[in-house]
């Protein structure tokens, strides 16, 4: 059972602070075009799609979250998908007039952790669990409540928030809303995202220099932090499952770093400054692009350029990427992929 973490309730507006802190989570936060099935249909072709017939099963039986954006201003419509990699078994999550950020499977693929945000209101925190398809409201301290992290046992979330008065990160036990702040520094330290061994966690931090954002590893351990060498401006990391790679914003592109190396993969300037985000296995990487520039075929039908956002999907193997529309035409943020 979780416990929602509540502070005195308000409907005011968010300080001139706090909408700039969510301003920065926000920035930090060959093709063919694949056709999207609709929305809750049954079938699939998960095992027999060419495009995804040579991924590993904990890749290819996996779904992706993320959130469609229609409109603007007070009239923004966000809604939370998640969908098979080969485009079918859309699923609506969850949408509200608003917005909504920042989604994050549990290691198992069970529970999804995601921000949303109501005019005048506060970003929450919520957990969807995809057995019972419920939604349970987790953290509601007043401030500014982003980009949770499941532990790899599920027992424990990560979470950046203002309620202090500033961007800190905070590590809260899902069983008891027993909640610890980790970062104390005046700076801005946010988009935390766990290490698949649970003993450290990357995150992103301005400490050096004020809206120059850089990467730091957190060990638990000793309770110091590391810089991840990398260069330029950089934010929003996660680490693979096998460590060996991190996929980040780089800059305004979309990129993984082989962290042995320092090799760089560049995969796309998305216009959304959106970052990748890596597959169960590691070896396919998803990001967001705003407008479709592709074309091709698939099982025959041929397919023109689609208006809306796409989330593309690259293998870091083979250099090949394929392209999913979007439900709506609406514009596609935050994509995280998650096992089952």
């Amino acid at each position: 059972m979780f416990k929602t973490i509540m502070s005195k309730p308000t409907t005011n507006n968010i300080t001139i602070k706090g909408a700039t802190t969510i301003a920065i989570l926000v920035a930090l936060t060959g093709c063919q075009t694949l056709p999207s099935a609709e929305m809750k249909k049954p079938t699939s072709t998960v095992d027999s799609n060419p495009l995804t017939a040579a991924m590993p099963a904990i890749d290819r039986q996996g779904h992706i979250a993320y959130v469609e954006e229609q409109g603007s201003g007070s009239a923004k419509v966000s809604t939370l998908y998640s969908i098979r990699p080969d485009g079918s078994d859309r699923q609506l999550i969850d949408q509200i007039t608003g917005y909504i950020y920042a989604p994050a499977w549990s290691a198992d693929g069970q529970l999804l952790a995601y921000s949303k945000q109501a005019p005048r209101e506060h970003p929450k925190i919520y957990i969807y669990d995809k057995s019972s398809k419920t939604r349970n409201l987790v953290v509601n301290a007043e401030g500014s409540n982003m980009s949770a992290s499941f532990s790899p046992d599920g027992q424990y979330l990560l979470y950046s928030s203002t309620v202090g008065g500033n961007a800190d990160i905070y590590k809260m036990r899902l069983s008891d809303g027993k909640t610890e702040q980790l970062t104390t520094l005046p700076s801005t330290e946010v988009q935390p995202s766990y290490a698949a061994d649970g003993k450290s966690f990357v995150y992103t931090s301005d400490k050096v220099r004020a809206g120059r954002p850089r990467i730091y590893r957190y060990h638990f351990a000793t309770g110091k932090a590391v810089p991840v060498p990398t260069n330029g401006y950089v934010a929003s990391p996660q680490l693979s499952v096998d460590g060996q790679r991190m996929a980040y914003l780089n800059g305004r592109k979309a990129a993984v770093m082989t962290l042995a190396t320092g090799q760089v993969v560049s995969l796309a300037e998305t216009g959304l400054d959106e970052p990748a985000r890596l597959s169960p296995s590691g070896n396919y990487a998803v990001y967001p692009t705003r407008f479709s520039k592709v074309s091709g075929q698939v099982g025959g039908q041929s397919l023109g350029r689609q208006k809306g956002g796409d989330l593309v999907i690259h293998s870091l193997l083979g250099n090949t990427s394929y392209a999913i529309n979007s439900q709506n035409g609406g514009v596609v943020r935050s994509p995280i992929w998650g096992r089952q």
